[in-house]
């Protein structure tokens, strides 16, 4: 009985189901260490991405999405390096954000995405102020010669 699920090419191009290479006395000894290193490979990356994405703790505090770095917004769950980069990307172009399901335009952001992120997401419309320059400071408070 042979189920193909999984296939890997060989050096010599030919294709082994890595799922039955256990059952099967048609492949090498090489062959089936291959597909088990194979195998123990994607257990082992499959498990260290769950680990990762299960310590992800949100934010403290909601975000504010106008003013939130890429650092601030990869702390929300559902949100990598992609997605930040994709709403401070689309904030710089589109202008600030109205409202929180605005989000939804952004590449990448479904609602079942913006549904997980909402509760630490808040949307202030001003825009924060400029930082005043030193010598600009300087300049303007010194009195106008009569």
């Amino acid at each position: 009985m042979r189920v193909r699920a999984i296939r890997v090419a060989t050096r010599k191009n030919k294709q082994i189901s890595l799922c039955t290479i256990a059952y099967s006395s048609c492949v090498s000894p090489n062959q089936q260490r291959f597909a088990r290193f194979c195998l123990t490979l994607a257990l082992v990356l499959t498990a260290l991405t769950l680990c990762v994405a299960a310590s992800k703790e949100p934010p403290s505090e909601p975000i504010n999405l106008n003013l939130a770095t890429i650092k601030e917004l990869q702390e929300l769950p559902g949100v990598g390096l992609v997605t930040a980069k994709a709403i401070v990307q689309f904030r710089t172009k589109s202008g600030p954000f109205h409202r929180v399901e605005d989000l939804l335009a952004v590449r990448g952001i479904s609602e079942t995405k913006l549904k997980k992120m909402r509760p630490y997401l808040t949307v202030s419309v001003a825009a924060p102020k400029a930082p005043v320059h030193p010598a600009t400071a300087a300049h303007a408070a010194t009195p106008a010669k009569p």
